[in-house]
């Protein structure tokens, strides 16, 4: 049967999975002290000392605080705007934090855009918005490009490297990311807008407005966003519209807040690269058709409740409701096939929080249900099949922290069962099948002063996490009398786990900071791609045994002149399957001690950023990263070349306009920022964003916060 993941055998690269995650905001408990005034503060006082506190529960529950034993690094407001172009957040990520690598399909800043962390996946990171587990539950992987210009829209960013706190869905593997949206309870009302053109008929318009919090208590917060490109490569155009309302009430001990969320994304596929010599025919090319198209639309609904119980206590109450659907088409040319895909994400968490002397306590719940109908038609009208696929999911977690003078330790307890299930088409011949997976994530660390500005960290944790849907049908989408005897059961691919070792040391002053540290991971029943095609073309996925991945990540920014600031990261990886069996080529053959696929031994960033004078700043970056592998078997013929790239930007501010002259890889270096082997043994590789220039001028009005 055909599946509505991949491309089919024809096509030797597999189709990344098409279905949307819809966002909403919650709360599953706090991560820091709750200061409280007394409940006699007037509600002026109110206003302005607790309303942010009440707003900041909902993403200090996932968060480590500034002494937690986790290597992370936090985005504020202003490195975010100093580093938005639009783009979407894998490329915003990639140079700002240690051992993040990120590609896109159309080699301009949108479209589909793609994260990885340590060498490992975003269906190995959990990703969250003010709190929401994003990661779709069957497949465990986020869309970026299903948000336009979403970035515009948030305060901060903290990525966690490694197992770091407990969260909500799918577990912390690799990492984490955690994004804060814009606050409602503004000092004032007001607003701003952009326009953006650029190369690659890159067009962009963005608008705000915020009311801050007003007499009747209420505030609110809304943007509408729009971005279009018609793409480097051949026909991989983009259209994506956003809009983003937020709304709240906040009582002396209460905030009652609305979220309401909305995305449209149009594009013609790119999702298949080029052999070395289409590139050098044409370093623009796209092997698909110019008229198989992509397109979809998502609604959300989140309702919360944050509530003050006591000076040092709270509790927060979060229902939510997502949903998607759309479609995208496959053409064999003479045949014509779309796949529609449609689902439905119902949740509650909530969360109590305490502090008492020097410990701190957080415990919290969340629970999901959720249902995705997959289709398949031969066009016009010929449908091929209709199957749901159903994922439950529970989890609670228990987080505690005690002061002893100069030391803090630490413990974190995560419990999470998870159901799926699934519903084949009515003529498929067989009965439906299910699979429950339970999990216990502990975690542990102490963090220690060792003098003013110098603290250092040491933790150990452990994560598991299930496999995803198409690791447990082989890489198919539709289960039938024909192929369930091929495939077999659920349990084909057991649930992975990492024990994760973390140290560091930061410095900081008021010139600087500079963070070091190294990681220890140790993976058991690892899954990775092994390379041997199904019956339908289509790389699998399997348990390989033992894997390892070791390294060292150093994060600094030093202030040499009151106008001139210098900074950087760099990153070693020592990363490597202890056993690895290829049988790509039909013959299965063993390798040992091979580097996992798109996994890097170096990567860096240097970075400057010069005032020339009031209101005018010149901001440079240049990125490196080493070559590394496309699949698992360690072949010379199959790397991903290193490569080298500089920004440059210029901004400039008068009053309440603004005017950013932006140019990305301004050496123009013709290199690749990922690829894939596919069934047919041949190297395909997406190309770097290309050499471009984008121009952005906006105007904020007064109150708007920044």
């Amino acid at each position: 049967m055909f599946s509505s993941r991949h491309a089919r055998p024809w096509r030797s690269i597999a189709r990344p999975s098409r279905v949307r995650i819809t966002t909403m905001a919650f709360a599953i408990g706090l991560a820091s002290p709750l200061a409280l005034s007394s409940q006699a503060a007037s509600r002026d006082s109110l206003a302005r000392a607790d309303t942010g506190r009440l707003e900041g529960v909902l993403v200090r529950a996932i968060r480590g605080g500034v002494r937690a034993p986790i290597a992370e690094r936090t985005l504020d407001r202003a490195t975010i705007l100093a580093r938005h172009l639009g783009q979407e957040a894998p490329l915003l990520l990639q140079g700002a934090v240690p051992s993040v690598t990120a590609h896109t399909e159309t080699g301009t800043a949108w479209g589909y855009s793609y994260l990885r962390l340590r060498g490992m996946d975003q269906t190995r990171i959990n990703i969250t918005l003010d709190g929401v587990p994003l990661n779709d539950p069957e497949d465990q992987v986020l869309y970026f490009a299903n948000f336009a210009d979403l970035m515009s829209s948030v305060q901060s960013i903290q990525v966690q490297r490694g197992v770091g706190t407990s969260s909500a869905g799918t577990a912390s593997f690799a990492g984490s990311v955690n994004i804060e949206t814009m606050p409602l309870a503004t000092a004032g009302a007001g607003g701003d807008g952009q326009v953006q053109v650029g190369s690659w008929g890159a067009r962009r318009m963005s608008a705000a407005f915020h009311t801050g919090l007003r007499p009747s208590r209420l505030a609110a917060y809304g943007r509408v966003g729009t971005v279009r490109t018609d793409g480097y490569r051949r026909h991989s155009g983009v259209d994506g519209r956003s809009a983003l309302l937020g709304a709240g009430w906040f009582g002396d001990r209460d905030l009652v807040k609305l979220t309401l969320l909305a995305g449209r994304f149009a594009d013609t596929l790119s999702y298949v690269g080029a052999t070395r010599s289409e590139l050098a025919a044409d370093r623009r090319f796209n092997p698909l058709d110019p008229s198989e198209r992509d397109r979809f639309t998502q609604q959300m609904v989140a309702l919360s409740h944050t509530r003050i119980l006591s000076p040092a206590s709270a509790w927060s109450t979060t229902l939510y409701r997502n949903s998607a659907e759309g479609s995208y088409d496959y053409f064999a040319l003479p045949d014509r096939y779309r796949y529609n895909l449609q689902h439905w994400w119902y949740g509650v968490t909530s969360a109590w929080s305490t502090t008492r002397g020097t410990w701190q306590w957080h415990v919290g719940v969340n629970a999901n249900t959720y249902a995705r109908d997959h289709r398949a038609y031969l066009e016009p009208a010929t449908q091929f099949y209709d199957n749901t696929g159903h994922k439950d999911d529970v989890s609670a977690f228990a987080k505690a922290s005690v002061g002893s003078g100069r030391v803090r330790w630490f413990g974190d307890l995560q419990a999470r069962w998870a159901r799926f299930a699934y519903t084949p088409d009515p003529g498929a011949g067989i009965g439906g099948r299910s699979q429950v997976w339970t999990f216990l994530n502990p975690k542990v660390g102490v963090t220690a002063a060792l003098r003013p500005g110098v603290s250092a960290f040491v933790s150990l944790g452990r994560a598991s996490r299930e496999p995803a849907r198409n690791d447990l049908l082989a890489g198919e989408d539709d289960l039938n009398a024909g192929n369930v005897q091929l495939l077999g059961d659920f349990g084909r691919v057991r649930p992975e786990e990492v024990t994760d070792l973390e140290s560091g040391v930061t410095r900081s002053s008021a010139r600087g900071h500079l963070t070091a540290g190294l990681y220890a991971m140790q993976f058991r029943n690892d899954i990775a791609r092994i390379g041997a095609p199904t019956a339908s073309g289509l790389v699998l996925r399997r348990n390989v045994g033992a894997s390892v991945r070791r390294g060292v990540e150093v994060d600094a920014s030093h202030r040499l002149h009151e106008r001139l600031v210098v900074g950087g990261n760099a990153s070693w990886a020592h990363h490597r399957l202890r056993s690895f069996t290829d049988s790509s080529s039909g013959t299965p053959e063993t390798r040992r001690n091979v580097a996992p696929l798109l996994s890097p031994v170096w990567t860096s960033t240097q970075s400057m950023r010069a005032t020339l004078r009031d209101g005018v700043d010149l901001s440079w970056e240049g990125r490196y990263q080493s070559r590394a592998f496309l699949d698992n078997t360690g072949r010379a013929d199959r790397r991903l070349p290193g490569f080298y790239v500089m920004d440059l930007s210029l901004h400039l501010r008068h009053r309440d306009w603004s005017v950013a002259l932006r140019g990305t890889n301004i050496g123009a270096h013709e290199g690749f920022g990922s690829g894939a082997v596919g069934s047919d043994g041949v190297a395909r590789f997406f190309v770097l964003p290309a050499r471009a220039v984008f121009v952005t001028m906006g105007r904020q009005w007064s109150g708007a916060t920044r």
